[in-house]
């Protein structure tokens, strides 16, 4: 059974959001070192357009490590299915002005969804989800402070980093 409530932020996170309370911090949270990971091998050309777009952001912002190389690359390849089924819907919409492509005749005539759609959606939304792990969203950024936050000695965070 999955925990109840939210997901609980790193303590960086909290940091930089100013929610930090000292009574609720893991003392024994594990801190990777900041590090850009390498691309994966896998990814596809669009992805990996994505990946190295992205990691220079994620990385000066210190929001990477080595550990995150796996979640980067699912979003990287979320990305890239989304952007790929959107280029095709526009290809298919050139010729078909009635629906954009939105919809397809099967053989028996009738009208459905273009598959591409599901795709499309599915991708964007995988994407989305995670993005918003990486602070890649303007809901998500809305709570990270990542400039003139310092962590003085009066920071109740300070006694952890």
């Amino acid at each position: 059974m999955a925990p109840r409530g939210p997901k609980t932020l790193p303590t960086n996170l909290k940091v930089v959001t100013g929610t930090v309370r000292p009574h609720r911090l893991n003392p024994d949270e594990p801190r990777p070192e900041p590090v850009a990971p390498d691309a994966p091998d896998h990814l596809t050309d669009v992805a990996r357009a994505e990946w190295d777009r992205i990691v220079t952001e994620l990385t000066a912002l210190g929001l990477l490590t080595r550990l995150d190389r796996g979640s980067l690359a699912a979003y990287c390849q979320a990305w890239g299915r989304w952007r790929t089924a959107e280029e095709a819907l526009a290809r298919m919409a050139g010729r078909d002005s009635a629906t954009e492509g939105l919809m397809i005749r099967t053989k028996s005539g009738n009208f459905i969804q273009n598959p591409l759609v599901g795709t499309a959606n599915k991708a964007m939304a995988d994407m989305l989800r995670y993005a918003a792990e990486f602070g890649m969203t303007p809901s998500a950024r809305s709570r990270i402070r990542t400039s003139g936050h310092e962590i003085g000695p009066d920071d109740p965070a300070a006694e952890f980093f």
